[in-house]
């Protein structure tokens, strides 16, 4: 295997130290400086500072909340006439297409998105994103219970008012965008915490909704550290329903905060381990192919990432040789080159924490087949990494690695296959390669997660919903269950009088 390169490549797709990055929250149409904790955004591409925010405090929450909260009375939004909601829907969409240079540069600049993925994949998502749940808002539809002659029984579904989403680094703008949009949608107020890391793609995009038509004071974006702006958001008693993406660790103290400051309604999709099953019968060049690119994809630090190789002993070995060629040939580099094909790692910590997982994993016996270690740079890369000779309760195994490592664990059999493929923790995606249709639908409707994909990987159309089994969370996003979980229903009795 060849170490990946570090290189500028001669094309880039914008100039870093060019790009003007917009300081400050989002709240009520216009850009206010936080008054609460001090930070700094650092560049995962070269370890360079990007920008210098302070955080929202807890007044500053309290006051966006309020603010949402009395323009949420007011029925400006919710009670607008669902197609006129759509066509704010429609040119929300067509700003951020035609804003959308702006928008990858803002959102590559201090994230480990490449621009080359941004421009023509998450874009494109977010824009379709946009587009489907506009087309939804006038589908949203209510019933007629039986019930006697006289009374009229009715089921209705209301927005539940103020919803507080919190969105992670990894994919900052679909992430964030696959909130707000069917949480607005459903006639809801919106306030968004993106990650304190990557915050300036989605105020813009959110900037594009107010102009678009969205009341002001119905989105705001808080800018701010989970500790301080996100428990002031969650906490808060104006804050009817919250929805959040990120690590288990941190949506278990959601929950609980949630519970203990209502009780209120949250929906969670938190941390992944997925595998991805290899039958001896299934197409060798393809699914290597498509394995090796989610290893690398982002780097690894994709929440529903097929971590886990669980590969039929008598191909483990072609399967391994095959991966490791193709991981072999990918270039390190800054997220704004046109040459990188592996984008950096968040941040030293995050690197630092890989390397201390794969220690503790070969301590206990797991053996390093390709890469294992941080390239050393001025940015945050790590080699692609293939392991094995793991226990189930190997840390590598057993972990949320969140960086480009695959664990390879071979089975003898389709029963050992489904038991390897079981995690104790995660159930959030999981993959299976084999050409026996007898074998796909076993497999699939016995693998606790989420989705699963069937020779492919990670390719979700957003009409079907998604999320997570055991501790990867629970709720939907995608799909019309994703714009359903951000209403509650209501029964209504009507009586006639004679």
């Amino acid at each position: 295997m060849s170490t990946p390169r570090n290189v500028i490549g001669d094309e880039l797709l914008f100039v870093p130290d060019q790009v003007v990055l917009t300081p400050g929250s989002l709240v009520g149409g216009v850009f206010v400086a936080g008054e609460g904790d001090e930070f700094e955004i650092v560049r995962p591409s070269d370890g360079q500072v990007a920008a210098s925010e302070r955080g929202a405090t807890a007044d500053q929450v309290d006051r966006a909340v309020r603010a949402a909260r009395r323009s949420h009375a007011t029925g400006v939004w919710a009670d607008a006439p669902p197609r006129q909601r759509a066509q704010v829907f429609r040119r929300w969409a067509d700003l951020v297409e035609a804003n959308a240079t702006e928008i990858v540069a803002v959102e590559s600049l201090v994230s480990t998105r490449l621009a080359t993925e941004v421009a023509t994949r998450d874009i494109p998502v977010t824009v379709a994103i946009i587009r489907y749940y506009g087309e939804m808002i006038d589908k949203v539809e209510g019933e007629i219970y039986s019930s006697a002659h006289d009374t009229w029984s009715l089921g209705v579904r209301e927005p539940y008012g103020v919803v507080a989403c919190i969105s992670p680094w990894n994919v900052p703008l679909l992430l964030a965008t696959t909130k707000i949009a069917p949480a607005l949608a459903a006639g809801n107020a919106v306030i968004l915490k993106p990650s304190e890391f990557t915050p300036y793609s989605i105020k813009r995009v959110a900037q594009l909704a107010i102009e678009a038509g969205v009341p002001a004071d119905h989105l705001a974006v808080l800018v701010g550290t989970g500790g301080q702006t996100g428990h002031a958001l969650v906490t808060h008693p104006d804050v009817d329903y919250v929805s959040f993406t990120g690590s288990t660790a941190t949506g278990r103290q959601v929950m609980s905060d949630a519970a203990l400051s209502g009780p209120k309604p949250v929906s969670l999709e938190m941390g992944g381990k997925g595998p991805q099953i290899v039958f001896a019968d299934a197409d060798l060049d393809a699914a290597s192919r498509i394995i090796a690119s989610s290893v690398v994809r982002n780097a690894g630090q994709i929440c529903y990432a097929g971590t886990r190789l669980v590969v039929d002993r008598t191909v483990a070995d072609e399967m391994i040789d095959r991966i490791g060629r193709l991981v072999g040939d990918v270039v390190a580099g800054p997220t704004w080159s046109k040459a990188t094909t592996l984008a950096p790692i968040l941040s030293r910590k995050q690197r630092d924490r890989i390397t201390a997982i794969l220690g503790q994993g070969t301590a206990r016996g797991a053996e390093i087949l390709i890469g294992g270690a941080a390239i050393q740079d001025d940015g945050f890369y790590f080699e692609p990494t293939l392991v094995h000779n793991l226990a189930v309760d190997n840390p590598i195994v057993e972990q949320e690695v969140f960086g480009p490592v695959l664990a390879v664990q071979p089975f003898d059999s389709i029963d050992e296959a489904l038991t390897l493929a079981e995690h104790c923790d995660y159930g959030l995606g999981a993959a299976l390669y084999t050409r026996d249709l007898a074998t796909a639908m076993r497999s699939s409707r016995s693998i606790k997660a989420g989705t699963v994909w069937v020779n492919q990987f990670g390719v979700n159309d957003i009409v079907a919903p998604v999320g997570g089994f055991k501790k990867s969370g629970f709720g939907k996003d995608f799909g019309m269950e994703g714009l359903l979980k951000y209403t509650h229903s209501k029964s209504i009795s009507v009586k006639a009088f004679a």
